[in-house]
C-alpha cells in the first residue's frame, strides 16, 4: 500500500504540475523527491502523533542508511550507474551541509520545537536552491531528457487530481496501519521503537525508492537513479525529523549520535566517492553496490547484535 500509494502521488502531482507548466527538471527535483519520501515523512507524523517519536527518528535514519546501501547497491547491482548530471554534483556539498546542520542539532540530545522549526526552514531553503540549480542548468542536464521521458504527460487536470488525492488517501491509511504493527512488533520483541524504526520502518518505507531507483537504472535513467536518493536523504533528515520535533520535542539516545548518525556519515562519503566522479562522469560499478549491500547488511548485523 505504501509503495502503490508514493507511486499513485508522485503521478498525480507530476502530471497536475505539468499541466501548469513546470519544467520537467523542476518537477523531478522537488515532487518526485517529496513523493518518494512522503511515506516517511507520514509515518514519522503519524509515530510522533502517538507519542512513538523514537520511532521517527530511527525511520529518518535508517531511511537514509539504507537508501545508499540497499538501494543504491541493489540499484547498481542490476545496472553499473554512470552519472553525468552537473546538477546532481552540485547537490553533493548540500547533503554534507544538511547532515553537519541536523548533528549540530542533535548534540544537546534533544529535538526541541524550536529545533523541528529550524529543520523545516531548512526544507524550504533547500526546495529553493534545487530550484534555481536546477533552472541554472536546465537547457544542458542529462536528466531534462530523463525527467521528460519519465514524467506522465497529456492527463487531463480531473484525472491528475483524483489519483493525487488517492494515493494521498491510501499513503495516510497505509501509515498508520505499518506504525501499529510496527510498535507492537517492537512490544513483543522487548526492542525500542528506535530499532525497529532503523531497520523494519526504514526499509519498509524505502521500497518507493528502491523501486524507482532499480527501474531508472534498468531503463538507463541513471542520473534519476541516484538524483532520487540524494534528494530522498535530505528530505529525510529536515522534513522527517522536522516534523517529528514540531509534533513531539523529546530526547535522543546517546547512541543515536555514536553509531547510526556516524553510519550514515560513513555510506554518504561512501557514495561520495563513488557517484561524484572527479575526472569524469562518476560511476557506481557493480563491484561498488555489492560492497554497498555487504556494508548494510553488515550495518543490520551489528543493530541485531546490540539487542539480543
Amino acid at each position: 500500500m505504501l509503495v502503490w500509494g508514493a507511486d499513485r502521488l508522485v503521478y498525480g502531482a507530476s502530471a497536475s504540475a505539468r499541466n501548469l507548466g513546470v519544467s520537467p527538471l523542476v518537477i523531478g527535483l522537488t515532487i518526485v523527491g517529496f513523493g518518494t519520501s512522503a511515506p516517511e515523512m507520514l509515518v514519522s507524523a503519524v509515530a510522533a502523533l502517538q507519542g512513538n517519536p523514537g520511532l521517527a527518528d530511527g525511520n529518518a535514519i535508517g531511511s537514509n542508511i539504507a537508501n545508499i546501501g540497499l538501494i543504491l547497491g541493489c540499484a547498481a547491482l542490476a545496472q553499473p550507474l554512470t552519472v553525468k548530471s552537473e546538477t546532481l554534483r552540485r547537490e553533493y556539498p548540500l547533503m554534507f551541509a544538511v547532515m553537519l546542520f541536523t548533528v549540530l542539532l542533535m548534540l544537546d540530545l534533544f529535538l526541541s520545537r524550536p529545533d523541528g522549526i529550524l529543520l523545516l526552514a531548512g526544507l524550504v531553503g533547500l526546495t529553493v536552491l534545487v530550484v534555481r540549480l536546477g533552472l541554472r542548468q536546465n537547457r544542458r542536464d542529462p536528466m531534462v531528457a530523463e525527467f521528460k521521458a519519465e514524467i506522465p504527460g497529456h492527463v487531463p487536470m480531473s484525472r491528475s487530481l483524483l489519483w493525487l488525492g488517492l494515493g494521498l488517501c491510501v499513503l495516510l491509511v497505509s501509515s498508520r496501519i505499518l506504525v501499529w504493527g510496527a510498535v507492537n512488533i517492537a512490544r513483543a520483541l522487548g526492542v525500542s521503537d528506535f530499532i525497529i524504526g532503523l531497520t523494519i520502518v526504514a526499509i519498509g518505507t524505502s521500497m518507493p525508492e528502491l523501486a524507482a531507483s532499480v527501474m531508472s537504472a534498468v531503463k538507463k535513467e541513471h542520473d534519476i537513479a541516484l538524483g532520487n536518493i540524494l534528494g530522498s536523504n535530505m528530505y529525510n533528515l529536515l522534513a522527517v525529523l522536522g516534523l517529528s520535533a514540531v509534533i513531539a520535542p523529546h530526547r535522543l539516545e546517546r547512541l543515536i549520535l555514536q553509531r547510526d548518525m556516524v553510519a550514515m556519515v560513513v555510506f554518504s562519503i561512501g557514495l561520495f566517492i563513488m557517484g561524484f566522479g572527479f575526472r569524469g562522469d562518476g560511476r557506481v560499478n557493480r563491484w561498488e553496490g555489492a560492497l554497498l549491500l555487504f556494508a548494510y547488511l553488515g550495518y543490520l548485523f551489528v543493530l541485531c547484535r546490540s539487542v539480543l
